[in-house]
């Protein structure tokens, strides 16, 4: 991702390469899927091996073998969309509305079939006259391909995961 130069290090432009501005318009899209609670495409967005994680340890990438609020593969946003959409969960029926800012991407791995962004998001939650802020640094590691570009990992770090974090009716 970076040209050197002789006693010079210079970055390339973000979305000089097509592969980063993919994951890119991907991660919005996915942003954009989740705020209209359009959460059957948003789960068509993801791998069949792909992981939908939020981990308590703010600093691992072991999340099968740490704890973690969620650790969602496929069965489990299956069923999580299930919830959500069917209206059996009270968190379903009396949604939060949401609104998403996701920026500050930088590309850490980009190969030719996938690649990692780390992100910034912030979500705004709206329910019953209240406002809340949930802040986090996300992982992405999308893999490109010519029949669609698909997530095989998003792992959401809250900033606040070390601390005891209210229950959010919504995906993060």
């Amino acid at each position: 991702m970076t040209d050197t130069l002789p006693g010079k290090s210079t970055r390339l432009p973000l979305l000089a390469d097509p592969r980063v501005a993919r994951a890119i318009e991907l991660v919005w899209n996915e942003a954009d899927l989740l705020d209209r609670k359009e959460y059957d495409a948003w789960q068509a967005l993801y791998t069949e091996d792909g992981h939908y994680v939020i981990p308590i340890d703010p600093e691992t990438d072991d999340f099968a073998n740490t704890l973690n609020m969620v650790y969602d593969d496929a069965r489990m946003r299956r069923m999580r969309v299930t919830r959500m959409t069917e209206g059996h969960a009270i968190a379903a029926v009396d949604a939060a509305r949401t609104i998403r800012t996701v920026s500050r991407f930088v590309p850490t791995e980009v190969f030719d079939h996938e690649v990692t962004l780390r992100s910034a998001q912030v979500v705004v939650a709206y329910k019953r006259g209240r406002h809340d802020l949930w802040a986090a640094e996300v992982t992405h590691r999308i893999r490109l391909s010519e029949y669609g570009d698909r997530i095989a990992l998003k792992a959401v770090r809250l900033v606040d995961c070390e601390d005891t974090v209210p229950a959010a009716g919504f995906l993060l």
